[in-house]
């Protein structure tokens, strides 16, 4: 795994833009497909899956799903005419999981591996993007794909399934599979929505009380140490040999600058053998002193 670049919160390895970035010049351009979000707007109640309180807040433009492989280069052709640019670094594949689809997700699956998988594994060859994946909020999809012979993606971006809260179900084979077969991970909301960091919700949604005693107890660790948090949130999620990025997430600007501070806070190896010896984090999850 590389380090984190000293100038921002992003930690990876892939290849960088020629393009100048206003933070560090080096960034990675990234966009999505299989969730378009159209013009005609919902008058209506919608129905997105147990996750769709996420747009409760949004604009209220009907959202469509194309996993298809003509869906995913207009897709792509879109974000391309949009940016002003002719290449992107890396696409993820969005939402192609139970959470947004329920039980009909395996049959959406099956129409990305025949439409968008091949569709971006052209791309990919062509050079009009240099890799993809999956986003998603489950292991599941990220497993079937790791099991493919053929457009094989190179990462994933998993979103609160490696996290100090939870990680056991993706250390079972996931995260150990990745790290086999080279196919990189990006963590996605490392402070699990929020409930790590003085938020009230987990999964996007009020945090039950066992969730809520789980933290108190990392927090009570932390603190004996003199741990920042986030430091400790961050630092657990880049330490399994899989995880090439954190995505902390920010609500406003000044949240930048403390993730980055947390990335450069000092952590004892004391704070990791306490977790551990109190079973906070799984006996087989990689922990910063174990390198």
């Amino acid at each position: 795994m590389a380090p984190a670049c000293p100038k921002c919160a992003w930690a990876g390895r892939w290849p960088n833009t020629s393009a100048t970035s206003t933070c560090c010049d080096e960034y990675v351009l990234s966009s999505k497909v299989g969730r378009l979000i159209l013009d005609e707007v919902e008058s209506g109640p919608r129905h997105l899956g147990e996750k769709g309180n996420l747009f409760e807040f949004g604009r209220p433009n009907r959202m469509v799903y194309d996993y298809s492989a003509d869906g995913t280069l207009r897709s792509i052709e879109d974000s391309l005419n949009r940016l002003g640019v002719d290449r992107l670094d890396f696409v993820w594949i969005h939402d192609l999981s139970r959470d947004f689809h329920g039980d009909e997700w395996l049959a959406r699956f099956e129409t990305a591996r025949t439409g968008a998988f091949r569709a971006l594994t052209r791309l990919r060859e062509r050079g009009v993007i240099k890799a993809w994946g999956l986003g998603v909020n489950t292991v599941e999809p990220c497993e079937l794909a790791l099991d493919m012979a053929e457009a094989r993606p190179d990462g994933f971006l998993l979103a609160g399934r490696y996290t100090l809260l939870d990680h056991e179900r993706a250390l079972q084979r996931l995260m150990p599979a990745a790290a086999a077969k080279k196919v990189d991970i990006v963590i996605g909301g490392p402070y699990s929505s929020g409930v790590l960091v003085g938020g009230a919700h987990f999964e996007y949604q009020k945090a039950p009380p066992e969730i809520l005693a789980k933290v108190e107890r990392i927090k009570a660790v932390a603190q004996r140490h003199q741990v920042p948090i986030k430091a400790a949130a961050l630092r657990f999620c880049l330490a399994h040999p899989a995880s090439a990025a954190v995505i902390p997430g920010a609500s406003r600007p000044e949240r930048i600058a403390e993730d980055r501070a947390a990335l450069a806070a000092a952590i004892p190896d004391d704070f990791w053998r306490e977790l551990r010896d109190k079973k906070l984090v799984a006996a087989s999850a990689p922990l910063p002193i174990d390198r």
